[in-house]
């Protein structure tokens, strides 16, 4: 899954996009809001985290176009402790959910993996398909009950398969999805990496459609 942060405070962008990296998504930060402007509006991002006190446009404004043009990911807003209005304002503007500074990481990625999960039509913590299951608070996979070890590219591409099971999903889309704004669209890190998890999970759990892409769906049973 692929994360926008805009957010102005080097330091706490930097360790948002730490936190993030290391819970499995594929990060871009912008540091002021006509950046994250055009980024939101440009690229497919799975959500968002967005700051309000932006410079050059403020979050608001920036949530505000994003929902205007219909981009409708999925935005976390950061505020400033006690103020309601601006939580006020934000929801308005068509935010999903906030927090407050300061704030603790691990709540930004819960409720970011909720946010995500929600969206493509989830409401359980767990997503299952077959033998394979993927605990989305914990980002923890498991293959018929046991766990499953994945590095951080496998568990991207699983997990986004796993959101939208029985879907083919382009290459293209694929990319877009688990890898950030600077990889080399060009490489086979993608095929390389499929043939990885269908070793690790079963070959008939990710199938190829040709021409269109990769489907996740449990194999049937005799």
């Amino acid at each position: 899954m692929r994360i926008l942060i805009v957010e102005d405070e080097p330091a706490l962008a930097f360790r948002l996009q730490q936190a993030l990296e290391a819970a499995g998504f594929a990060v871009d930060t912008a540091y002021d809001g006509e950046n994250g402007w055009h980024l939101g509006d440009t690229e497919p991002y799975d959500a968002a985290v967005l700051d309000l006190g932006l410079p050059k446009l403020d979050g608001i404004s920036v949530l505000s176009r994003w929902r205007e043009a219909g981009r409708d990911l999925p935005v976390l807003i950061l505020t400033a402790r006690g103020r309601w209005s601006e939580k006020m304002q934000g929801f308005n503007a068509g935010a999903d959910d906030y927090v407050t500074k300061p704030f603790e990481m691990d709540e930004i990625v819960y409720r970011l993996r909720a946010l995500i999960r929600r969206a493509s039509g989830h409401s359980q913590p767990e997503l299952a398909c077959g033998p394979v299951r993927l605990d989305t608070n914990g980002g923890r996979v498991s293959l018929d009950g046991q766990p499953l070890q994945l590095t951080a590219q496998e568990f991207r591409i699983l997990s986004y398969l796993m959101h939208h099971p029985g879907k083919v999903v382009s290459r293209t889309e694929l990319m877009e999805h688990v890898y950030d704004r600077n990889f080399d669209s060009d490489s086979n890190v993608l095929e390389v990496m499929i043939g990885r998890l269908r070793k690790k999970i079963g070959a008939e759990m990710i199938q190829t459609v040709r021409g269109q892409g990769y489907v996740l769906s449990a194999p049937e049973t005799p």
